[in-house]
């Protein structure tokens, strides 16, 4: 029995030495491509090859920049450019690479009380709804999507307030949650949108805009600035999702026989 103790002590020590060998890659992230379900499919895939974990912090863009440029994680994958690139300019992230593409789309109720589906330009469609004081829920939390909502706004050359205008604060999943039940129009990123597809009522009622293009990028966090950042393991992530492996599995993730994601790293 003795023995058999001793060995049972042995593999529990060589089994939790082997969960400690395994290394964290600490990475922030837009929700859109936690709430999509990319994530849950693309990051297993890093794990195995490198035998690392892969631990998301999925917030708003806003967030998931200045989570990074605190040094608090390793590597950020978002999706709003001009953000992006102050916070590189300023020496926080480095090796910044295309990773893929969607676009964002104006969801609402099938009925479009403010008939924004004959819009011909998203510029239209926002005076629509601005002009019929239909609901309207914004993320209002500093997000990508509600970065590119306030641009749209501003190409509408409207500031939009009002009881109609809710602010919600909320991620991607939860605002269209929320549109859904006030049957309110919101600003979703295609990925997100054909994810909940078939948990809501919600329609696509305007899309197609170039201004509604939406890329994505990765960066590693700076070690010159923040020393204990895994920049090997970050690079690796890097070279990861943006080499063939990885935008192949991106190119291939589809939900309802919707491709969510186009690859901007190969062809």
């Amino acid at each position: 029995m003795k023995w058999q103790k001793g060995l049972s002590l042995i593999l529990l020590l060589v089994t939790s030495s082997m969960a400690m060998a395994v290394e964290h890659l600490k990475l922030s992230t837009t929700t859109s491509t936690d709430n999509s379900g990319l994530l849950a499919v693309l990051n297993p895939a890093f794990e195995a090859k490198f035998d690392a974990k892969v631990d998301v912090i999925a917030v708003g863009t806003g967030k998931a920049l200045k989570i990074g440029s605190n040094g608090d994680v390793d590597v950020v994958f978002v999706h709003a450019p001009a953000a992006e690139l102050k916070y590189v300019e300023s020496g926080d992230f480095i090796d910044r690479s295309a990773v893929m593409h969607n676009d964002f789309v104006v969801v609402g109720p099938e009925a479009d009380p403010a008939n924004i589906a004959k819009a011909e330009n998203a510029a239209g469609a926002f005076m629509r709804i601005a002009d019929a004081k239909t609901d309207f829920i914004s993320r209002g939390d500093d997000s990508g999507t509600h970065k590119k909502e306030k641009a749209l706004w501003d190409n509408a050359g409207l500031t939009p307030t009002g009881k109609w205008y809710v602010a919600a604060g909320q991620g991607m999943g939860a605002v269209l949650k929320i549109a859904d039940e006030k049957q309110a129009y919101a600003l979703a990123d295609r990925g997100t949108q054909i994810a909940y597809a078939e948990k809501m009522n919600l329609k696509v009622l305007f899309e197609g805009d170039e201004v509604l293009f939406n890329p994505y990028h990765v960066m590693a966090v700076n070690p010159a600035k923040h020393g204990h950042a895994k920049y090997d393991l970050a690079k690796k992530y890097i070279d990861f999702v943006t080499g063939e492996e990885g935008q192949t599995i991106i190119k291939d993730f589809r939900l309802n026989g919707q491709q969510l994601f186009h690859p901007d790293a190969i062809e």
